[in-house]
This record gives structure tokens, C-alpha cells and sequence, in this order.
């Protein structure tokens, strides 16, 4: 074998290579585009560089709005994208694309310097949207951000489909009709009811209990003549809740109890198949208030069942429309705060009608408390922030079932856990479990996430948030957006019993609302907020609740709390006069179980039966209930 070698001379004779565009029948279809918006991306005549713009006599006129595909793409800025080298043997100066978007010059002896930019104007076929595009050194970040948050707005982190034409446009402006007439309701749009009905068709494979439910009871309609007012999250689950209560009998209208959580295209949904539904994602605290009025102040219409989560319909109702509430058969609460109000009213003894707690039944607190957070921390908090959560340390203030949950899911995770709790029985379980007991104020300054689950109020405060480190991530995962001192008007969930109107009490003087802070929003309920030193921390939902807020939550969970709640309703409703007194109580043992044999069959599960002889032996009924009003699960 021989090895020929070349001179220098001979190597300069070899002929360079010259660059040129794709034509527009080598150019590959791939961006979906016409055969004439492919010829309008060809270069100029006459060849020349690529990457330069062409002369301005040659420069096709800006297009209008009303120009077809050919005119969509300016010759600049629609090119088919070509590979080039970074020096090219052209010894004038060459257009190079500059790192931060704009353009470069490469001058003979490598020197790169930045050219003048050009605003580029680009208009997409199908959206006939016009929008500048200016690269800058500083303006990468700021368009980034700007990207981000649109589409997190028209696509959110809660896989809730938006409509981004008309986001300015309040619900309380339109006049909005549903194929039947009716504009009873008042949501984002209507127009989203097919992408909706799809979310809650999906939902339903996933709620066993809740669909035997609504075949088993469907003839007997236990509910009819019940008129139920609601305020829960307005999810896809929620609406397979809704439309069995229906089906049992019940007419229902509805309000979100959360500003964020509410899936605007379910919500459409359900608008369209007659329940008036006053609820948007993004609602102000203004908007809050007046759509649980308009669910409850209808002419003609008395509503005798309450169904809530937080308390804020229930406290709408006690203090504007006290007459109504005497009429109130029953209120059905699922809420750590809402419990605790109700048993506030019964204390003071203002509570005039029976009330039940959902919130503290087995099947809400070792399903949804502990079970549904162990799963939707960790999507909230990765939805969010895209973090990684080895090695990361978390303190998690309370270790109550959510608490747990939280805690469980994070140290599998390969976090670094720490735990506060003022009741030593959660301390001391918190301890068994592995986790390092402390108090806030010795771990603030070096953990990287924080996460409060208490149902208590300035758990976090200002003090604690100047001395986090920087990028620390904050969110809740309790119901009350208090928590958090973030410094909002406090009467969204924030009422005392002394209050006789519902006026907001003033914002907290220490809060993150002061002048000396920049709230960033980086994109869909993800604020940075910035210290004068340049600190930041990463705030999720504005200290409301992450995982209905910023993500979803496991349905077949939700389908044990919606059981309970329904069963809840029927029982309250249909109790004889007598059973239950002007108090709060707790769901028999008997209907939990019910509730929990109703999801067996889902696994496949088979339970063991007793023997007469050990009923006997133990004092039970063959058939449950198996386990005393006392027992601890």
C-alpha cells in the first residue's frame, strides 16, 4: 500500500466548497408547509450568502393580514436552516449567527464582532399572528420567560386546556349560552365542553365506587328533592361526584373553593349538560365571593344541602343569608379547615343544623390525606420547578397524614427529610419513621425546599423567608392559603366568628407584599420573589394548594373521598327527624367500610369471611361493622 503525499502547493489548487441552499424541490416537506411558502423561503437570485439578508430592493414587502402562505415567511427569516463552517474561505467579512440569536461578522483575522440587527416579522399561516422578534444580549431570558408563561397559561401544569383568544376577557362580561339555551352558569368558555367531557369519561374508569354507586341507587333516587350547593374543587372527579348526585336525584349548583384549581374545560362540561357552574381558573377574590353568591342567591331556589371544602360557602351562607341556613338540612365538610370552623359554630353554639365531617373519616384520611400526597407532592413540586429530588433537603412542617405522605414520598425520592410538629404523638411517630425532629428556625437557613401541611396560619413568616437560602422553594399543601405569610387580603380563607361583615383585614406588615420585593412570574403559578441583594425563593401557587393548584391528583383516591361524601349526603338526607342533633359528626364506621368493599373488586381482592363461632368470640356482626367508633387505623 502506498501513501501519497500532497505539497502545500498542490492543496491549494483543491477546489473549495461552496455552500448553497437547499432548492425547493430538494427541500425536504418537513415543516408542514405549501409548495409556495417553500418557494417563498428560496434564496435570492443571484446566489450569494445564505445567511445574508437580502438588499432592500429585492426585500419582499412586509405581509399583511390578509396574506396567504406564500406570503407567510420572509425570505430572511424563513430559510430551510443549512450547516456552514465558522471561518469560510470568502476573505470578506461573513454573516455569522452571534450565540445570544443575532448576527456576527467574522472579519480576516477571526475578530467577531456583532452586526446591526434587523427586526424580523414573522406571521404563521394558520393563526394569521403577527408578532416581533428582536434578539438582544439581555433579551434571551426575558423572552424565554415570556414563552414560558404562555404556554403554561394556554396548556397549564394541571393538563387544563385554556383557550389563550379570550384569557383578558372576564367570565362576568360575556353572555354565554349552552346548546340548550340556558346561561345559568358563568365559566371561562363554553365552547371547551368537548375537551371536557372527555377528561370526565376518562375520570370515570377510574371512580369504581362512585359508578356502582349511581347504577345501584339510580332507580331509588335517594336524593330527590335535595337541593345541594356546593363549593369543592371543580375537577374532572369532582364532576363524575356531580353528575351521580344527579343521577340519584339531587339538583346541584356548584362554585370552586379553590381560584386555582379549577379545570376550565370541565367545568364548560358541565355548564353544557345543565349544571350552572360558577368557576375559572384564575379567579380574583372578588370573582371567589361572587360565584359562591351566585350559586346560592337564585330566585326561587332553596338550597337544603351543603357541600363544602374549606368552609367558605358555608360561612357565605351563616353570615349573608342566615334565614336560608336555618333551612339547611345538612352540611357535609371534607376539609381540615372546614371541620375546625364547624366545630368553632358548635362551640359557640351557632351551628343550627347537623353537620358531618368527612375530613377526619378513615377512608379521607388513610386514602385522600395520606395516599393521594404521597403521589401528588412529588408531581406538583416536578411539574413546578423540573427539580431533582436526591440529596435535596426538605423540611416538612407537620406530620399529620398529609405530612406523612409528603414525607414518605421525598425520602424514597433519596431526600434529606426533616419534620416540626407540636403534638408529641406525631412527633414521636415521625421519629419512629426516621425522620429528624426539629424546630424551623435551626434548619431555615440550609434546606432547599420547604412544605407546610399543618392547617394552621404564619407557619412561614416574613422572618423565616429573609433567612432562607437562595432558589429555596416554598409551597403548601394544606387547604388555607395562610400558611404562608404571603401577605393577601386574609378573607379568602381567613373568618372569626367576632367578624360580622366580610371585609378583608388588612395585609400583614411583614409579608412578601412590600416594595423592597420584585415578584417575577417565570411561568404558570411559579413566582420568583427577589431580595434587594439579588436572594430569590421559588414561590408555588401563591402559597395555596400545590398539587390541585400546579398538577392533578390520583382519581382512584378521589373516588374513595367522592363515595364518602355522596354517602355523607344520602344519610344526612334521609335521616329521620331526631337522629341527628345540631352538631358536627363523624361518618359511621359502617359506611366507610362500604366505601372501601366498594373499591376492592378493583384489585381483585377477596375478603376473609368470620365464623360464627369467632363473631361470637370476638362480639361482632358477621357483616361489620369490624372495628369501634375509637379505633385508631
Amino acid at each position: 500500500m502506498s501513501v501519497q503525499v500532497v505539497s502545500a502547493a498542490a492543496a491549494a489548487k483543491v477546489p473549495e466548497v461552496e455552500l448553497k441552499d437547499l432548492s425547493p424541490s430538494e427541500a425536504e416537506p418537513q415543516l408542514g408547509l405549501s409548495t409556495a411558502a417553500v418557494s417563498a423561503m428560496a434564496p435570492p437570485a443571484g446566489g450569494g450568502d445564505p445567511e445574508a439578508p437580502a438588499p432592500a430592493a429585492e426585500r419582499p414587502p412586509a405581509p399583511g393580514p390578509g396574506s396567504g402562505p406564500a406570503a407567510a415567511l420572509s425570505p430572511a427569516a424563513g430559510k430551510v436552516p443549512q450547516a456552514s463552517a465558522m471561518k469560510r474561505s470568502d476573505p470578506h467579512h461573513q454573516h455569522q449567527r452571534h450565540r445570544d440569536g443575532g448576527e456576527a461578522l467574522v472579519s480576516p483575522d477571526g475578530t467577531v464582532t456583532e452586526a446591526p440587527r434587523t427586526v424580523k416579522k414573522i406571521q404563521f399561516a394558520d393563526q394569521k399572528q403577527e408578532f416581533n422578534k428582536r434578539p438582544t444580549k439581555i433579551g434571551r431570558r426575558s423572552l424565554s420567560r415570556s414563552i414560558s408563561q404562555s404556554s403554561t397559561d394556554s396548556y397549564s401544569s394541571a393538563a387544563s386546556y385554556t383557550d389563550s383568544s379570550d384569557d383578558e376577557t372576564s367570565p362576568r362580561d360575556k353572555q354565554q349560552k349552552n346548546s340548550k339555551g340556558s346561561s345559568d352558569f358563568c365559566v371561562k368558555n363554553i365552547k371547551q365542553a368537548e375537551f371536557g367531557r372527555r377528561e370526565i369519561e376518562i375520570a370515570e374508569q377510574e371512580m369504581p365506587a362512585l359508578m356502582a354507586l349511581r347504577k345501584r341507587a339510580q332507580g331509588e333516587k335517594p336524593l330527590a328533592g335535595a337541593k345541594i350547593v356546593g363549593c369543592t374543587h371543580i375537577t374532572a372527579q369532582t364532576a363524575v361526584l356531580m353528575e351521580t348526585l344527579g343521577a340519584l336525584g339531587a339538583q346541584c349548583r356548584w362554585a370552586a373553593c379553590n381560584i386555582y384549581s379549577t379545570l376550565n374545560e370541565v367545568a364548560a362540561a358541565l355548564a353544557e349538560s345543565g349544571f350552572p357552574v360558577f368557576a375559572w381558573k384564575g379567579e380574583s377574590e372578588d370573582d371567589f365571593w361572587w360565584c359562591i353568591d351566585r350559586c346560592v342567591n337564585v330566585e326561587g331556589w332553596q338550597p337544603n344541602m351543603i357541600l363544602d371544602d374549606g368552609g367558605d360557602l358555608t360561612h357565605w351562607i351563616y353570615k349573608k343569608y342566615p334565614n336560608m341556613f336555618k333551612k339547611i338540612k345538612g352540611i357535609v365538610e371534607e376539609s381540615v379547615t372546614g371541620v375546625h370552623r364547624l366545630y368553632q359554630l358548635s362551640k359557640a353554639g351557632k351551628l343550627c343544623v347537623p353537620a358531618m365531617n368527612v375530613n377526619d373519616s378513615v377512608t379521607k384520611q388513610k386514602f385522600d390525606n395520606l395516599y393521594c400526597c404521597r403521589e401528588s407532592i412529588l408531581d406538583g413540586l416536578k411539574r413546578t420547578t423540573d427539580m431533582m429530588f436526591g440529596g435535596k433537603q426538605v423540611v416538612v412542617c407537620g406530620y399529620g397524614e398529609v405530612g406523612k405522605g409528603c414525607c414518605a414520598a421525598l425520602k424514597a425520592m433519596g431526600s434529606i427529610v426533616y419534620v416540626t410538629e407540636i403534638d408529641p404523638i406525631c412527633a414521636l411517630q415521625a421519629c419512629m419513621d426516621g425522620f429528624r425532629l426539629v424546630k424551623l428556625n435551626e434548619v431555615i437557613r440550609q434546606v432547599d425546599i420547604v412544605i407546610t401541611c399543618t392547617g394552621n396560619k404564619n407557619v412561614v413568616t416574613r422572618e423565616h423567608l429573609d433567612r432562607m437560602k437562595n432558589s429555596c422553594i416554598v409551597c403548601n399543601m394544606g387547604h388555607s392559603n395562610t400558611e404562608i405569610d404571603v401577605g393577601e387580603p386574609r378573607s379568602l380563607r381567613r373568618w372569626n366568628l367576632g367578624h360580622e361583615d366580610m371585609k378583608a383585614e388588612p395585609w400583614a406588615p411583614a409579608s412578601l407584599r412590600t416594595p423592597e420585593l420584585t415578584w417575577e412570574r417565570v411561568r404558570s403559578q411559579v413566582d420568583h420573589v427577589i431580595w434587594p441583594d439579588g436572594k430569590r425563593i421559588v414561590l408555588l401557587a401563591e402559597g395555596r394548594l400545590l398539587n390541585l393548584s400546579c398538577s392533578t391528583v390520583p382519581t382512584f383516591v378521589l373516588s374513595i373521598t367522592a363515595t364518602t361524601q355522596a354517602l355523607a349526603l344520602i344519610e344526612l338526607y334521609n335521616a329521620p327527624e331526631g337522629r341527628y342533633k345540631q352538631d358536627v359528626y363523624l361518618l359511621p364506621k359502617k359506611m366507610d367500610e362500604y366505601v372501601a368493599s366498594l373499591h376492592l373488586p378493583t384489585f381483585d381482592a377477596h375478603l376473609t369471611e368470620l365464623t360464627d363461632e369467632q363473631a361470637k368470640y370476638l362480639g361482632l356482626n358477621k357483616n361489620g361493622p369490624f372495628k369501634p367508633n375509637y379505633y385508631r387505623y
